[in-house]
């Protein structure tokens, strides 16, 4: 693997950090299963499967192709890339407010993403909002200006957001 370094400043030293570059992978399968095909009358359900073993149901958005040849049930792409936000979110906030000394009791997150046209006239999930509840131990939780700053921090470490032309909004808090 590559090896990448940075420069790390803290209020006491200057470190370089190595760290190797990752590497991701899922497989998508999918078969016709007798459709004709040619007439776009085929069933647009398939499979994710990852390293870990979990299989997902997946299939194109109802909202794009029509039951029957959608798959309500499944998870379709755009959902994905939504809940790839929000988890990557929510994954940097639980690790950062960890660091802070606080204690997270739940998160959940209503997140939705919009696609409409973007600036070159394609469709495109042009925004995603994320709406987090955190609960945090009675003991101790953050003021309300610290806790758009561990948001703040949060959105800006996470790969996913980073990754993204999307516009990735946190609301509510």
């Amino acid at each position: 693997m590559d090896a990448r370094a940075t420069i790390i400043r803290t209020k006491t030293a200057v470190y370089k950090k190595e760290f190797d570059l990752h590497k991701y992978e899922a497989r998508i399968r999918w078969k016709r299963d007798g459709a004709i095909f040619t007439d776009n009358r085929y069933s647009r359900g398939h499979e994710w499967s990852f390293d870990g073993g979990v299989k997902i149901p997946g299939s194109s958005s109802p909202s794009s192709v029509p039951v029957p040849y959608s798959v309500a049930e499944a998870v379709d792409p755009e959902e994905a890339l939504v809940a790839s936000a929000a988890s990557c979110h929510m994954l940097w906030f639980l690790s950062i407010t960890a660091k802070r000394g606080y204690v997270v009791e739940s998160y959940i997150d209503n997140a939705i993403g919009i696609m409409e046209k973007n600036s070159e006239g394609k469709l495109a999930i042009t925004r995603i909002t994320l709406h987090p509840k955190v609960e945090f131990s009675v003991d101790r939780g953050p003021s309300t200006e610290e806790l758009q700053s561990l948001h703040h921090l949060a959105h800006d470490e996470c790969y996913i957001a980073n990754s993204l032309k999307s516009e990735i909004v946190v609301e509510g808090i």
